[in-house]
């Protein structure tokens, strides 16, 4: 029997919201934790580990990551993945290849970094003076920084740690590639666990977007997914046709949703998908950091608030001096008005306010 719709909700929060555990546990667990600059109270990857890792405090994964078996890379967007997924998309072959004087001076500079082990960008730009170059976004910036990260998108180099935000890069080690059918299958199974349950669209469109991770093998796109479809348990639900893992129940009486109040990152997987958000529960959530703010609806960095198994509106916090700020918006007129809303809410800022706080010693 096909999952409802209240299945596919319930489903949807109890799996990635598992039980908090450590933090290399939890990144398994997920597999992929995108990360975003913006700190608004904080970065989107500490908004979606401190629902997943016990006793967590924004900035761990940054200050712990040196200690971590953890990559950051591109995936289907960029953050923070297992080592041994990170090994299985290199060496990669960008979808534009390099001059050969540009060639050349990314061999310069992996021999400088060879030679101290570690290097910040400032190093890098002082010892050899590329310059200037235009950015992506029209302005200027260093041309070594944009140089690093071409190497490091092309496996020469790995981010070893960050002082202050800023990549601190080191030598990446060679791998021998893996067949690549035997990698897109595993990649598109690490999708398809952080996401699921998925429509079929999301579930084609993310398997695109393995373009950043493996451009090299664009051609072998569409034949995983036609082997994802084969190998994915499926069902029509309310007109749409969903994926999600084989040896997963939807209908699993163990999805019952608690009376939780949960204010989420507009990356949390559970977010992400603004199609599979808007199927799930009734609303479009927008991301409006860079909308002009004349045009914004919910705000500047708006965090969806989940209640037991339904997303019903959003916060925007803000933390200054120590002091957390928030207001409040509901999809309805007004708050949910069951018994325990009110009570969870407060126990969830509060939350919010230890997570925030500076780390003890």
């Amino acid at each position: 029997m096909d999952p409802t719709l209240d299945d596919l909700r319930r489903y949807a929060v109890a799996r990635t919201l598992f039980a908090p555990t450590t933090l290399p546990r939890a990144i398994a667990r997920l597999g992929f934790v995108q990360a975003d600059p913006i700190r608004a109270p904080a970065r989107a990857q500490d908004l979606t580990l401190r629902h997943r890792v016990r006793d967590y405090r924004a900035g761990d994964l940054e200050r712990r990551y040196p200690r971590l078996a953890v990559e950051e890379d591109f995936f289907v967007n960029y953050g923070f993945l297992p080592c041994s997924t990170q090994a299985l998309m290199h060496p990669r072959t960008a979808r534009t290849a390099w001059p050969a004087a540009r060639r050349r001076q990314a061999e310069a500079v992996l021999a400088f970094v060879r030679e101290r082990g570690q290097v910040h960008p400032r190093e890098v730009d002082a010892h050899f003076q590329h310059g200037k170059t235009r950015n992506w976004f029209g302005g200027s910036s260093n041309a070594s920084t944009q140089l690093l990260d071409g190497m490091h998108y092309r496996g020469m180099l790995r981010i070893a740690a960050r002082v202050g935000g800023v990549r601190v890069y080191a030598e990446r080690p060679a791998h021998e590639p893996a067949a690549p059918d035997a990698v897109l299958d595993a990649l598109v199974d690490v999708v398809v666990r952080q996401y699921a349950p998925l429509p079929a669209r999301s579930l084609s469109e993310l398997v695109a977007r393995l373009q950043y991770a493996v451009p090299q093998w664009a051609d072998r796109r569409a034949a995983a997914l036609v082997r994802a479809k084969q190998r994915l348990a499926h069902g029509q639900v309310a007109g749409a046709l969903w994926y999600w893992p084989a040896d997963e129940n939807p209908r699993s009486r163990r999805h019952e949703p608690t009376d939780t109040v949960r204010l989420l990152a507009p990356f949390d997987p559970i977010v992400w998908d603004r199609r599979r958000f808007e199927l799930l529960w009734g609303w479009a959530y927008r991301f409006e950091a860079y909308t002009p703010a004349a045009r914004r609806v919910r705000g500047y960095y708006a965090l969806p608030l989940l209640w037991r198994d339904r997303v019903v509106g959003w916060a925007n916090l803000s933390w200054r001096d120590g002091v957390l700020s928030h207001t409040l918006g509901y999809v309805a007129a007004s708050a949910p008005g069951e018994a325990g809303f009110a009570r969870a809410l407060d126990d969830e800022l509060a939350r919010m306010v230890v997570f925030l706080q500076v780390p003890r010693d």
